[in-house]
């Protein structure tokens, strides 16, 4: 969704995000969301580069180049909480 469409409501659904944001580990993140697919996806390096990738009982794909994590795949991701 573009800024330009977002709603006051929108707004706030953001605001409220920015607490767990800035405390990610890493100060970049590239963040796209697949509505058809139901999955999130966020880069922590442009272009990740993976050289391996785990996919966890819990739905969640760790995308790791060496022993560092360069991305999260997250399936069924409005279905977390």
């Amino acid at each position: 969704m573009a800024i330009a469409q977002l709603r006051a409501r929108d707004i706030t659904k953001v605001l409220n995000a920015v607490p767990a944001l800035v405390a990610m580990p890493d100060s970049s993140m590239w963040v796209d969301y697949d509505s058809g697919a139901d999955v999130l996806y966020i880069a922590f390096q442009r272009p990740q580069q993976a050289t391996d990738s785990e996919l966890r009982d819990d739905g969640i794909i760790v995308h790791r180049r060496g022993r560092r994590v360069v991305g999260i795949t997250i399936l069924d991701a409005s279905t977390r909480k």
